[in-house]
């Protein structure tokens, strides 16, 4: 019997501007060396003009890492929840006009 990943979350929320925030996380059979706390996951937010703002995701072979406003870095995974409230934040600052 294969193990396959298991959907934990899936949110889609659009703002009254038009903007688009989509949350997936997958909780995988078991940790690997690319992801050792054993979660795939794909946050992202989309002005209302369709640009990315924040995306926060941990592609094959780039491991866990956000993308602000067009500029990549490497993050930390402490937990599924500092993840997600991490996100959020990003998503008022870039809201707000804020580079997070």
């Amino acid at each position: 019997m294969a193990l396959t990943a298991r959907l934990v979350l899936r949110s889609r929320f659009v703002y009254a501007d038009g903007a688009i925030r989509e949350m997936v996380l997958w909780k995988l059979p078991r940790p690997t060396p690319e992801r050792p706390h054993g979660f795939k996951y794909r946050l992202h937010y989309n002005s209302a003009d369709g640009r990315a703002m924040v995306r926060y995701d941990n592609e094959t072979g780039k491991g866990d890492h956000r993308h602000i406003d067009g500029h990549e870095e490497p993050y930390n995974f402490r937990s599924v929840e500092v993840r997600v409230d991490d996100f959020l934040r990003d998503i008022d600052q870039a809201r707000e006009g804020r580079n997070p």
